[in-house]
């Protein structure tokens, strides 16, 4: 039989309440109208719902099942409707959050895991993306946060505010040609197979532009598309890598040394798309969450030039 949904909200107020009149009250509708639906309701199910007294109402056992059963029915249509109206309400647009691909492989799913979970309202649009283009992409009003690396944005008139460390290493397997040297020159290192990230990686073209044209020739003996995967294959000896230190775990059991080129100093920025009016407060709320992620970082012994050598794992 087909029930209506006012006529359990009803039911069930009658059965609270322990009377018709109560119930109505809550359901602002006049004694007579709510009598005609119980009885209505009485009738298609073809048995008493309610013991009628001079006192009020008391349930049958079959008033008592349908109690049951609408609190569930009732439940269900409440959730349904949730789920449906999220389609319906007008959304807010998605934040839209560029990097490069060392701040995507820890920083940024680190400050989403954190943000997402604390603005369940707010959707957040990720894509990886080199500084050039993302400086770009902020500066015509389209994206509203970027990770960047410092020497190709400043200069850019965004608003940039340092973010964290993202210099880069070579590594190579514990014990292997790298044990006990303090730092390298990247000359030398290409004298030795490597293991390099694919050749449209953010990484990759930062570095190779940075060697420019007088690059030496390198052999890679693989290359892949993450920096988990770069990490492993080093670690396992493979060949070496250059990789950002923030990629690294400090308690990794690979030998970790420092590049003797300029270039490979260099440090994220987190840098503003330019809009109308202050940043919205889930842009701020974003913001403060990378910064979370970035102090999180795991901690590595300072530099050589501070402290001396030093050897991961």
């Amino acid at each position: 039989m087909h029930y209506d949904l006012d006529d359990l909200r009803l039911f069930l107020h009658i059965g609270a309440e322990g009377s018709i009149t109560a119930g109505a009250r809550r359901m602002h509708l006049s004694l007579p109208s709510a009598s005609a639906r119980v009885r209505s309701l009485e009738r298609h199910a073809g048995v008493a719902l309610l013991i009628r007294g001079r006192r009020g109402v008391r349930l049958t056992p079959a008033g008592t099942t349908l109690t049951r059963h609408a609190r569930e029915v009732l439940a269900q249509t409440a959730r349904l409707d949730s789920a449906v109206a999220s389609y319906t309400r007008s959304p807010t647009a998605p934040l839209k959050l560029l990097g490069g691909g060392s701040a995507m492989h820890r920083l940024v799913p680190r400050a989403l895991v954190s943000f997402l979970r604390a603005h369940p309202d707010v959707d957040v649009e990720v894509a990886e993306s080199r500084t050039p283009q993302t400086v770009r992409m902020l500066a015509d009003g389209e994206a509203d946060l970027g990770v960047v690396v410092d020497d190709e944005a400043r200069g850019s008139g965004l608003d940039l505010e340092a973010l964290g460390d993202d210099s880069l290493v070579v590594i190579g397997r514990s014990g292997g040609i790298l044990a006990g040297r303090p730092s390298v020159a990247y000359s030398e290192v290409a004298e030795h197979p490597l293991i390099g990230l694919d050749a449209d990686s953010s990484l990759r073209r930062w570095i190779e532009k940075h060697l420019g044209p007088h690059a030496p020739l390198v052999r890679y003996r693989t290359t892949v598309a993450h920096l988990t995967v770069l990490v492993a294959l080093a670690e396992a000896g493979v060949g070496l890598a250059v990789v950002p230190r923030r990629a690294l775990d400090p308690g990794r059991p690979v030998e970790v040394c420092e590049l003797e080129d300029p270039w490979a100093r260099r440090n994220h920025l987190l840098a503003w798309g330019v809009k109308d009016g202050p940043a919205p407060a889930a842009t701020a709320a974003l913001a403060d969450h990378l910064r979370q992620a970035a102090r999180s970082e795991p901690a590595w012994p300072a530099r050589q030039e501070e402290t001396g050598p030093h050897r991961a794992g």
